[in-house]
């Protein structure tokens, strides 16, 4: 189950990709953020993947499943903010907007900090945005994750 997490977040993370670079979509703060909550829960499962004891099984289960909370939080806030947009939008500026009026060193840092709206909803699939998707997938990661560190305690 591990792997097929890890394998899952790797998908999700090159689905992203191909939706920026491809298809031109600019990824918000928060789109960065659940990027990041992807990474964590796909480091997590693939050396979860690698124990064979229940106890560490276990372990790591808890930690993918906190990973996949705090994602799910992160995916949950920006789905929030798209039904409910504030009056005035403080996500982000621009790439060249940063590079142009920072100096490199605090540019490159918000490089990473995303330039798109978090309200705005560029695509959907089956009337969900991404956001609602991504909240979908890392309440599924945590759900096996707890399923996970279950049967690991029952192994023990």
């Amino acid at each position: 189950m591990f792997a097929l997490v890890a394998l899952a977040c790797v998908g999700m993370l090159v689905f992203g990709l191909y939706l920026q670079h491809m298809v031109g979509l600019n990824p918000c703060p928060m789109c960065i953020v659940q990027r990041y909550a992807l990474v964590g829960v796909a480091v997590i499962a693939m050396v979860g993947s690698r124990l064979s004891r229940p106890l560490w099984q276990g372990v790591w289960a808890v930690l993918m499943t906190l990973m996949a909370g705090f994602g799910a939080f992160t995916a949950a806030r920006q789905s929030w903010i798209q039904w409910y947009p504030p009056e005035v939008v403080s996500c982000g500026r621009d790439f060249y907007g940063m590079v142009e009026n920072f100096p490199l060193q605090r540019a490159i840092p918000m490089i990473f900090k995303g330039s798109g709206d978090c309200t705005l909803v560029d695509w959907t699939f089956l009337g969900g945005s991404i956001a609602n998707w991504s909240f979908v997938a890392f309440i599924t990661f945590a759900l096996t994750g707890m399923a996970m560190a279950w049967v690991s305690r029952r192994a023990r």
